[in-house]
């Protein structure tokens, strides 16, 4: 039990540090824009109507998710990959921490849109995570794989890239289905699949590579 108490309040002392540290800028610009665009629905004389509101939805999820892509961004990388505290926990607690945050935006432009014309919130909302998670895989992987302690921008283009080829993809293999559409059902099936498929993804590259453990391990001795 000791072990385990050492264990959180090492983790708690982690939060001072990792919250001043958080890329608080990108991330208020990205949580901001999407109560703004649920706005912009509410304002707009007529609000012209359900895909209108899904098209100002859909660029709130993207832009909450290219902020998001900064969300591992870390300056010090180089120095805290020494501190006994594990990548995969630094990172969590990082994620902890903008996570109502994020929630928070996306809730406020999904509400601040008129009942009358917002699309099926529930599968908006899986489509505005499935975008989060290609977010911050992409931002693990880029750890795992770079030693890059920046690679936020690099993450937010290679993922507003995707989006827009995602925009060519054939009807028969569409995520971006109108709403009311026949293969709107389908659609959000493949949105699920690869929210399932990015999280076991993103959760395997978390944590440092084994090979570094034992190089690291070599090096103290």
């Amino acid at each position: 039990m000791p072990a385990v108490a050492d264990r959180y309040a090492g983790i708690a002392a982690l939060v001072p540090p990792v919250w001043r540290s958080l890329p608080w800028g990108m991330l208020g610009a990205a949580a901001g824009l999407g109560p703004a665009l649920g706005a912009v629905a509410r304002l707009t004389p007529g609000g012209y109507g359900t895909a209108f509101a899904a098209v100002l939805l859909r660029v709130a999820a993207v832009a909450l998710a290219l902020g998001l892509a900064f969300l591992l961004d870390d300056p010090a990388r180089h120095t805290t990959a020494a501190v006994p505290t594990r990548r995969v926990v630094r990172s969590g607690v990082r994620m902890v921490l903008a996570a109502p945050f994020a929630a928070l935006s996306w809730t406020a432009a999904l509400l601040l849109v008129p009942a009358r014309i917002r699309p099926p919130a529930g599968d908006l909302t899986l489509e505005a995570a499935a975008l989060a998670a290609l977010a911050l895989t992409g931002a693990a992987s880029a750890l795992r794989f770079t030693d890059r302690p920046r690679p936020g921008a690099a993450v937010a283009a290679a993922l507003l890239m995707g989006t827009l080829l995602a925009t060519l993809l054939p009807e028969r293999g569409s995520l971006l289905v109108a709403v009311g559409a026949p293969g709107w059902a389908a659609a959000h099936q493949r949105w699920a699949a690869l929210l399932m498929l990015t999280l076991l993804v993103g959760a395997a590259l978390l944590p440092e590579p084994v090979r570094r453990h034992r190089v690291t391990a070599r090096a103290h001795r």
